[in-house]
């Protein structure tokens, strides 16, 4: 796609990602990985006890899955070469997933700004919903730089 295509679609939604498990197998790696064992996450009989009924995703496992959500909707100028993770502005966790749920994330390019030659910052609105659930995991802002041939050698 050309980077006038992709600069003419800045305040729409652009994509929304496949559906990707959360299941207790998953957030118990994460937990191991980050060695946050909090019971909440990692003990479903203690969890059933509290106002969530059962073990929740932590949420950076969900924060982490933008990665894996953006690989299928991805705008990328022609000539990409590579993306990276630029960061985020502002992050909120609004509901918790619980272990079982199924999470996608709905972008919204919020801007493209030219940060040096053949290398472009994206800014999108992320909302990861949770299916069947009205309220969403997270809202986030988030930015990746792109950069274009010729400019990585």
């Amino acid at each position: 796609m050309t980077l006038d295509r992709i600069r003419g679609l800045v305040g729409t939604e652009v994509g929304v990602s496949d559906w990707i498990s959360v299941d207790q197998e998953r957030i118990t790696h994460f937990a191991e990985v980050t060695e946050d064992r909090q019971f909440i996450h990692v003990d479903p009989a203690a969890a059933a006890a509290t106002p969530f009924g059962g073990t929740v995703a932590h949420g950076f496992l969900t924060l982490s899955l933008l990665s894996r959500m953006s690989a299928d909707v991805s705008l990328r100028p022609q000539g990409t070469v590579m993306g990276v993770n630029y960061g985020l502005e502002k992050v909120r966790f609004l509901a918790p997933v619980r272990a079982g749920k199924r999470v996608r994330g709905r972008f919204t390019l919020l801007g493209v700004e030219d940060r040096a030659p053949g290398q472009y910052l994206f800014r999108h609105q992320v909302t990861v919903d949770i299916e069947d659930e009205a309220k969403p995991a997270l809202i986030a802002e988030w930015l990746g730089l792109l950069f274009t041939q010729g400019e990585t050698e």
